[in-house]
């Protein structure tokens, strides 16, 4: 196994590094990528958040048959729109190249 490494950010020496989020400087013992980190942290949270309702429409257990339907067939659009345009995106991007 090959180490490498890395200039330390806040004391400027040289370190080993693992390249992993977690790794710390030998000589002042700070972290090597802390904007890694709080990006993890930011990407973790964003994650666990709920989808927002201007996403999907949300359907209610309390409402009615015919508007729980309308709203299956509604959300049901979206969802293929969102697929449409995702493709759209991918075709562009690839005859781009």
């Amino acid at each position: 196994m090959t180490t490498a490494t890395k200039k330390c950010p806040h004391c400027g020496r040289w370190t080993e590094w693992q390249q992993q989020p977690t790794d710390q400087c030998q000589h002042c013992g700070q972290a090597l990528e802390p904007y890694r980190v709080a990006s993890d942290e930011a990407r973790q949270r964003l994650s666990e958040q709920p989808v927002s309702s201007l996403m999907l429409i949300e359907i209610k257990p309390e409402d009615g048959a015919l508007v729980r339907g309308l709203k299956y067939l509604i959300r049901g659009g979206q969802l293929a729109f969102a697929a449409l345009m995702a493709f759209m995106i991918w075709l562009v991007t690839a005859l781009a190249g």
